[in-house]
This record gives C-alpha cells, structure tokens and sequence, in this order.
C-alpha cells in the first residue's frame, strides 16, 4: 500500500531519489540489515513502529504506529535534556519490497526540512536507507545552535544505521 495524499520531498515510495530540492542540505545513505523473509518481516515491522528513532535514544510520543497524518512529538534527550521536535507524518509505504515513511519538521522542531526511513529488499538482501534535507529552522534561538546540531545530526544518523542492523534476527 502506498498512501495517497502529499508526497514527501524525500520520495518515499522512489528506488532513486534524484529530483532533491534546493536550499536544503540533502544526505543519502544505505546500510544492509541482514538476509531472507524473517529480517524483512523484522526489520519492516520495527521500522513501522518508530524503532529507528527509539532504538537511537530518542522518544516518540504517543507510542503508536506510524501512520500518514500524524504528528508525534519527538523527544531527543541530551546531556540531560529533552528537546521536543514536532513532526508530521507526509508520506507511508507499505509493499511487498519497501516499507518506509517521512515526516516532516513543525514549527518548534530544532531544524527545518523532512526525514525519511525505508526498509527495502535488494535481491535476498534487506537494506535500510534513511534520507533527509535538512536547513536552519526560522527561530533565532535554533538558528543561533544550527552548527552545533548538524553534529548532533550526524551522530543521529550514525545511531540510525546502526538501530535495526544490530538487532535484525540471523539465519
């Protein structure tokens, strides 16, 4: 199923992601998870119910599924704070070989732009690829620490890659 409504900036539902938009810093990666039906079953299923995001010390409020419209608030806890991003879901997909979703930035959230997690199979192989775009956010007091949360970024994705790869079920 891939829902209808907007579709995300980050191409959910695309193999390729080639027409990115300007005025944002753009970034693409993908990590494999591991082989066969039981990792797709896996790693599709904890995608869908945020274990991305959990698994990488984030919180995400109200713990439920992802769904197309909703707006969780994402809770990034560091050095002892926690830091609410407000995001909405803009686009799911959910089929036979890609399963993923993007949200995008609300006001109030630390950065502006949209995210994306998508589960994929290549051949045997199941593949996590994470996209995002990613600009200073229009509160002064965000823009003020826009360096400072780019590394706070990279670390983030760095977690990401690793949240489903670790804990995907062997053959």
């Amino acid at each position: 199923m891939v829902s209808g409504g907007s579709r995300s900036l980050t191409r959910v539902a695309e193999r390729r992601w080639d027409d990115r938009p300007s005025g944002f810093r753009a970034w693409e990666r993908t990590a494999g998870l591991g082989d066969g039906e039981e990792v797709w079953r896996w790693a599709r299923e904890e995608l869908l119910a945020w274990r991305v995001k959990t698994r990488s010390g984030f919180t995400v409020r109200p713990d439920a599924p992802v769904a197309e419209g909703d707006r969780p608030t994402i809770v990034a806890h560091v050095f002892g704070l926690a830091i609410r991003e407000p995001v909405e879901v803009v686009e799911v997909v959910d089929t036979d070989d890609r399963a993923g979703f993007a949200y995008r930035t609300l006001p109030g959230h630390p950065v502006s732009g949209e995210e994306a997690f998508i589960v994929h199979r290549a051949g045997g192989s199941v593949e996590l690829t994470i996209r995002s775009l990613t600009r200073a956010a229009t509160s002064w007091r965000w823009r003020a620490v826009y360096p400072l949360l780019l590394i706070a970024q990279a670390l983030a994705r760095y977690r990401y890659m690793s949240a489903l790869r670790v804990r995907a079920p062997r053959r």
